[in-house]
């Protein structure tokens, strides 16, 4: 009987899994949400144990879609939202506190100590990354100073630190019956705290924020067999792990320098494969391993990155009550023509790429009488459209490539509107592949190039089909237009909270 191969994709508002056939269709997907706790604000919250029942649970639901066992499974790679901090016991596997989530800005002030001597790029050269409340090192300090108890189970060896990967790959393979502490190397340059030439921890800076090494994994590749599942996924190999915007990256097959992709999903994320060799970027992108497949070099990217995107559809509908589901937003959006000269920043967490401004927030600049909700949801859309120009503008000032075409790919790709618009305002067409789910299926591209379910990175070119492009409709001076009253809007969220 033919094998399949899974892919775990563990996102910031839902966990789920899909099994892919070997021309990388999809066989069968179960998902499920998680709460998203907000004690305080500006904190968000996960807790890894409602996680880890609910990887347990998607995985099963899938197999049970599919009507196969787990000896059906050639092997399951890992896709994960990266950043999101978890640090538990490992005699009783009982994190210490709720997992802190990429989005959380509780860490401003330790970012702002740190970068006392250096300023925020003062790590920037080891570990490509500007100190900002995004990045997992902050959080795991964080953990160590506030929660009670935590330095003595570190002093006593009973400490562990992961981003979501580490947590539940430690679970699979046996947790507390000698789990495996490890993550790979596209999830340890998340942390601010690895090496991007030496691919290894860095002592300097975990000196600098007191973080104690024998916590943190051990850092792989992104594609190797890392160890087999216990039960109730007994012998089932885990073979890939990548941290979810590098699996998109994968999964949409960019695997040539120039290459790039962008992920609308919660947060938006645009990655550039950039080569064998890091670059430092000097316009506010991040320098990121895009990945590494067993023990060929390692492949770097540059990345922007925004914290709002879908995230902002979501607020439209749980906090303001515009719309019932997500999906309508592009609907009310469609009742207007424009967006009635509004303009909305969605700081909530700060600004990310290329700004790195933690105390901005949220601005809607432009309201007149005139303005509805229908206004309100197409800015809302726009927003993330003009957050990928300015990332994409800053792309090219540090490679010197100019794009040719997006490929895209998210959950907001469904979106018939923003697509448009964003070739609009890029001015190069955009295009979406046949499967969408590219985080999943960098995964489990990941995981079966270990096993020999896929022979090489040529035959995975061959998967990737164009279903759509949107061609560019704008003329320039409404696109620059438009440009400048968004830049000016942006302008409006710095340094909101400041004294």
């Amino acid at each position: 009987m033919t094998k399949l191969i899974a892919a775990l994709d563990q996102g910031t508002t839902s966990t789920r899994c899909i099994i892919f056939n070997q021309s990388g269709e999809i066989v069968a997907s179960n998902q499920k949400e998680h709460q998203q706790i907000f004690p305080q604000p500006g904190w968000v919250e996960h807790d890894p144990i409602e996680i880890w029942q609910n990887t347990v649970e998607v995985i099963e639901g899938a197999l049970s879609e599919a009507n196969k066992k787990v000896s059906d499974l050639a092997a399951l790679g890992i896709t994960n939202q990266r950043e999101t901090t978890v640090v538990w016991s490992k005699s009783t596997g009982e994190p210490v506190c709720n997992a802190i989530v990429w989005q959380d800005t509780r860490t401003d002030t330790i970012c702002q100590d740190l970068g006392l001597d250096g300023g925020q790029d003062c790590f920037r050269a080891t570990t490509g990354l500007p100190l900002s409340t995004y990045f997992s090192g902050p959080k795991i300090k964080w953990i160590l100073q506030n929660i009670p108890g935590v330095k003595t189970l570190a002093d006593q060896g009973d400490l562990l630190f992961g981003n979501i990967d580490t947590w539940i790959i430690w679970n699979l393979t046996g947790s507390v019956n000698d789990g495996r502490h490890i993550t790979d190397v596209t999830n340890a340059s998340r942390t601010m705290l690895m090496d991007l030439k030496t691919l290894d921890w860095s002592p300097d800076i975990l000196k600098s924020m007191g973080i104690p090494a024998q916590i943190l994994p051990r850092i792989c590749s992104s594609s190797e067999l890392f160890g087999e599942a216990v039960s109730p996924f007994e012998g089932l190999p885990i073979s890939g792990i990548l941290g979810d915007q590098q699996a998109a990256l994968f999964g949409q097959t960019c695997f040539d320098p120039g290459d790039a992709k962008n992920t609308y999903g919660t947060g938006c994320f645009l990655l550039l494969n950039s080569g064998s060799n890091p670059t430092i970027s000097k316009h506010g992108l991040l320098t990121t391993l895009a990945y590494k497949i067993g023990n060929q070099d390692p492949v770097y990217a540059l990345e922007g990155s925004i914290a709002i995107a879908g995230a902002l559809i979501q607020w439209l509908r749980d906090n303001l009550g515009l719309i019932k589901k997500s999906s309508e937003v592009e609907e009310l959006a469609r009742q207007v023509t424009d967006n009635g000269g509004i303009y909305f920043v969605p700081a909530f967490s700060g600004l990310f790429a290329p700004y790195w401004q933690s105390n901005a927030r949220g601005v809607i600049t432009g309201l007149t009488r005139y303005i509805n909700k229908a206004h309100i949801a197409r800015a809302a859309l726009e927003a993330t459209a003009f957050q990928t120009k300015e990332i994409l503008e800053a792309m090219e000032k540090d490679t010197g490539i100019k794009l040719k075409s997006l490929k895209v790919d998210g959950g907001m790709v469904r979106n018939e509107l923003l697509m448009q618009f964003q070739a609009d305002l890029l001015n190069v067409p955009v295009t979406r592949p046949t499967i969408t789910e590219t985080t999943a299926l960098g995964a489990a591209y990941a995981a079966g190039l270990t096993v020999g379910f896929w022979k090489d990175l040529d035959v995975l070119r061959e998967y990737w089909k164009e279903d759509h492009a949107w061609i560019p409709d704008m003329s320039d001076q409404d696109r620059l237009t438009q440009y400048n009253l968004w830049k000016k809007a942006v302008s409006k969220s710095f340094n909101w909270l400041s004294e």
